[in-house]
């Protein structure tokens, strides 16, 4: 059984954390193949979207301390812990570097380095049972850890960041809605139906439109003032209006019909 079950359907990609028994739990082969399907996307110009979730009743529930036997540093050199910590973090640079919008399926339990990955996601969908935390700093460690200490206070802001980094403490669902952590919560049994509707309206975008978007969307957030911003604006908008997927989608808007993109970056 594979840790993490890939499925394509034309432009889209269905990556499933395959361990419920362990409520999707980071082993080292689970850490292993989400870094190498994550790293790889950065090449893929098959793969125009991608969906994460995780099987069964739970998205991850952080590192599998059971597996590492309890004490994931005994006996390592400093060196060779920076090395493995780096394994794990690598993950979430990936999937922000990776062209594709990534929207993450966020049922149950999303803790430790599961809440990582699903801060690291594009687009939040979760269930009423969906419960998020930095559970790092429960088990002797910081909460800073595989890019939360980035992501989430320029989510939240750094007083309700503070509030849940320093303590550890739960965001259930509807606070999660609340502070724009999550887009849509659904039920379980809608999760995925609700993932392809999101999934549906990104590919009316051009293969290069949409890549381009998360690019600079991702550079804005760090962007030093408004005319960076709006330079990088303007670089995507010449960029796409001289590719050649662009008369098909000014047509599929006025014809109000789905787009045909036949072309892909070479």
């Amino acid at each position: 059984m594979a840790e993490l079950e890939i499925r394509q359907d034309g432009d889209v990609v269905w990556a499933t954390m395959n361990r419920p028994e362990r409520l999707n739990a980071l082993n080292p082969a689970l850490v292993e193949a989400l870094r190498e399907f994550f790293t790889g996307l950065y090449w893929r110009r098959d793969a125009r979207v991608v969906v994460l979730a995780g099987a069964g009743g739970a998205f991850c529930a952080g590192l599998d301390l059971k597996e590492r036997g309890g004490n994931a540093t005994a006996g390592r050199s400093i060196g060779a812990g920076l090395t493995s910590q780096r394994r794990i973090s690598e993950i979430v640079i990936a999937m922000r570097r990776c062209p594709q919008p990534i929207v993450a399926c966020v049922d149950g339990a999303a803790a430790g380095g599961g809440f990582a990955l699903a801060l690291a996601s594009d687009v939040r969908i979760a269930t009423p049972r969906t419960r998020m935390n930095a559970a790092f700093i429960r088990i002797g460690l910081s909460a800073c850890d595989i890019g939360v200490s980035y992501f989430l206070p320029r989510m939240v802001g750094s007083s309700v960041a503070a509030e849940y980094m320093l303590t550890g403490r739960f965001i259930d669902a509807e606070r999660a809605y609340q502070l724009g952590l999550v887009s849509r919560v659904v039920d379980p049994g809608a999760l995925a139906a609700e993932a392809q509707a999101f999934v549906d309206d990104m590919l009316h975008a051009t293969p290069l439109g949409l890549r381009l978007t998360k690019e600079a969307l991702n550079h804005a957030i760090d962007a030093q003032g408004l005319e960076a911003a709006i330079a990088m604006e303007d670089r995507n908008q010449i960029l796409c209006s001289a590719d050649g997927d662009f008369p098909e989608g000014v047509s599929a808007f006025l014809e109000k019909r789905r787009p045909n993109y036949q072309r892909r970056e070479s």
